[in-house]
């Protein structure tokens, strides 16, 4: 449509008989799976950079009714999507991850019987249903919980779960009848000074096969009421450690593992400490009774090269006599190439308990 003046023609689109993109998504992807013979097993559906849906609805009762097994729905942060009833009548998942959803189940949905993966991002779902959602799958082993919401208890019921990984704000977690918990991985928001206290030597004998354990920002204020010197039950099978030295009470608890991990291999360390000439001396001591026997690789991130930061690395070489390789990651926003120097100078004049150490700093890949 056109009009002219003074010479000028001025053209006005207009789009009103022209479809929006979502209805054209919406209309390729239905006219795609009606052509589509047999099952649909695995379908991922991913629109997080979206702010408004198509009618989707209609697609997850297709998939409902087709023996979906693996789904992956991932939305928005800034709407969410309410999952329809016929998402509760998927019978045959056994993967499911979610992001941005919101969940609410029907009075007569009795869970995912079949479900061993759980991957839950950011959804909006209340407590009740979901300790529902995961203690009615019994053959669960793998449960990722990212919320962004305050909960106040989360209690979680899983035989047969293998693998847990939390994050988020909340102030009681309870890991019961997970007897076969081989990886923990926890990280706490800013909310983790309300939280109730566990106790940790409690906490570590229901979960004597760890073999995994990943401890971010919040989790030890989290999880210690009081920090024993060694647990009562050694960690056995534990092979894998990390955590995050952000005070001296999570080098209390730190050490506290390590006295009581015989079997230990590899060890991540970040740093995150002010010191001062009593911290270093408490280190020292604190390090006397703790050996790493099996450890072979360590890494330690975070230094700023302070004297405290220097102390533990020169302890971790010296109790790791089988250790392989150390690789260290300075924090580069305080560590200038002067300041680089002079740790990498004081780094080779450490002994080393094992003579196949190998000492790697990022400094010399940066400036060498």
């Amino acid at each position: 449509m056109g009009s002219s003046s003074r010479g000028h023609v001025w053209i006005r689109k207009t789009t009103d008989n022209f479809p929006s993109p979502s209805i054209k998504f919406a209309n390729i992807m239905y006219n795609i799976l009606t052509l589509h013979s047999g099952q649909v097993t695995k379908f991922t559906l991913s629109m997080s950079e979206l702010k408004k849906y198509p009618q989707i609805g209609s697609l997850i009762y297709f998939l409902s009714r087709n023996g979906i097994e693996h789904l992956v729905l991932q939305f928005s942060e800034w709407n969410r999507y309410k999952l329809p009833s016929s998402f509760f009548s998927c019978s045959q998942l056994r993967y499911l991850t979610q992001q941005n959803c919101l969940v609410c189940p029907p009075p007569v949905f009795k869970g995912f019987d079949m479900l061993i993966s759980l991957e839950l991002c950011h959804v909006l779902i209340s407590s009740k249903s979901l300790e529902s959602l995961i203690s009615s799958s019994p053959f669960l082993e793998n449960l990722v919980l990212k919320i962004s919401d305050t909960v106040n208890h989360i209690q979680i019921k899983a035989p047969k779960l293998r693998s847990f990984d939390f994050s988020g704000c909340l102030k009681l977690i309870s890991l019961n009848n997970v007897p076969h918990l081989a990886k923990l991985s926890l990280l706490y928001g800013e909310s983790f000074e309300e939280s109730e206290k566990c106790d940790l030597d409690k906490f570590f004998q229901s979960h004597p096969a760890i073999e995994h354990l990943h401890m971010e920002y919040g989790s030890v204020q989290f999880l210690v009421a009081e920090v024993p010197r060694r647990l009562s039950s050694a960690l056995n099978y534990l092979k894998c450690l990390y955590v995050s030295l952000d005070g001296l009470d999570d080098l209390s608890c730190a050490l506290c593992l390590l006295r009581s991990s015989p079997y230990l291999q590899d060890l991540e360390v970040k740093v995150s400490i002010d010191e001062s000439d009593d911290e270093v001396d408490e280190v020292s001591t604190s390090f006397s009774d703790v050996t790493l026997n099996h450890v072979r690789t360590v890494k330690v991130e975070g230094i700023t090269g302070t004297k405290l930061d220097m102390q533990l690395i020169k302890l971790l070489l010296a109790k790791s006599p089988m250790l392989v390789r150390m690789l260290i990651e300075p924090d580069l926003y305080w560590v200038n190439k002067e300041k680089g120097a002079e740790i990498l100078a004081e780094l080779s004049t450490f002994q080393r308990a094992s003579r196949k150490a190998e000492i790697v700093c990022q400094l010399e890949r940066k400036w060498n």
